[in-house]
């Protein structure tokens, strides 16, 4: 996960306060045996077993069990938790891996699609493109994208599939926290 996303969904800023960042280690790694590809008219991948195929991510420790709830959420029930197996890169290589340096195997969480693979592009998704067009529709405030907003429920889809900054996932998100805030205050 882009680490402004996983930010943006943890402490509901992408420009956390740098005593946030310092709570979570991020590592490039590699996740063998499983592809990744674009859902069919939306911004973001899937991840789905494949026994020829490697997928370049991250690797996240320090998670909470509040943040895991968070990141259960965000990512919906197209998607299954599951234990895998990285390998941390000690020397990232290009975007197809040429260079890549793999040091230790690590044992993960990830989110696995189970959603049908019908509703996959054929494609390996393009992790370049989503940095360059559209996570800013991942990680914006509200107020700084409304056009962005309106073009999309004008066109009746949401590409973020209600996961973006303005998404039926992220007010589920922050329901949950005011409840929390609202419950303490008590």
């Amino acid at each position: 996960m882009e680490p402004q996303v996983l930010y943006r969904v943890c402490y509901g800023s992408a420009t956390p306060t740098s005593f946030q960042k310092s709570l979570l280690g991020i590592r490039p790694a590699v996740l063998h045996r499983h592809c990744r590809h674009r859902v069919l008219g939306r911004d973001y991948p899937a991840i789905i077993p494949s026994p020829s195929d490697s997928v370049r991510g991250t690797y996240v420790h320090g998670l909470t069990d509040g943040d895991i709830f968070r990141l259960d959420i965000f990512e919906g029930n197209e998607y299954e938790r599951r234990k895998v197996t990285i390998r941390i890169l000690e020397v990232e290589g290009d975007e197809n891996g040429i260079g890549n340096l793999e040091g230790g195997e690590v044992e993960v969480d990830t989110y696995i699609w189970i959603a049908g693979e019908d509703e996959l592009e054929k494609g390996e998704w393009d992790f370049g493109e989503f940095r360059r067009e559209k996570m800013q529709r991942w990680i914006a405030s509200s107020d700084q994208y409304n056009d962005v907003d309106e073009a999309v429920e004008a066109r009746g889809g949401d590409p973020t599939g209600g996961r973006g900054a303005n998404g039926n996932i992220t007010g589920q998100l922050n329901r949950e926290q005011e409840k929390k805030v609202m419950g303490s205050a008590v």
